[in-house]
């Protein structure tokens, strides 16, 4: 009794789950976070040109109490792509983050 209710709850998930097709990803997700709270000023990073290499510059991150400094990082070149690190913007009296990305020339 224990293996026929067993296979038919096997066979009942795989049917199921066969619905369930994964729809396809996009292309461009952006997640925004705004708080009231606006964040320290950024630090200075000094930094050398690495070439081959952008520079990814340090920005606050909210953690839903306090904002947390992120250290920049080297990261390889896109060849035809420019980085734009993230950035937090005045948007009516709260602060919206805008996260980095990779933009065409």
């Amino acid at each position: 009794m224990f293996r026929r209710v067993l296979s038919h709850s096997l066979l009942a998930l795989a049917l199921g789950s066969a619905a369930f097709v994964p729809a396809p990803a996009s292309a461009r997700t952006w997640v925004g976070v705004s708080v009231g709270i606006a964040p320290p000023p950024p630090r200075v990073e000094r930094v050398v040109v690495r070439p081959g290499y952008a520079w990814a510059p340090g920005y606050w991150r909210w953690t839903g109490a306090r904002h947390v400094w992120v250290g920049g990082c080297w990261m390889p070149a896109r060849p035809g792509y420019r980085y734009i690190g993230a950035a937090w913007m005045r948007v009516g009296p709260g602060w919206r983050f805008r996260p980095a990305h990779w933009a065409r020339y």
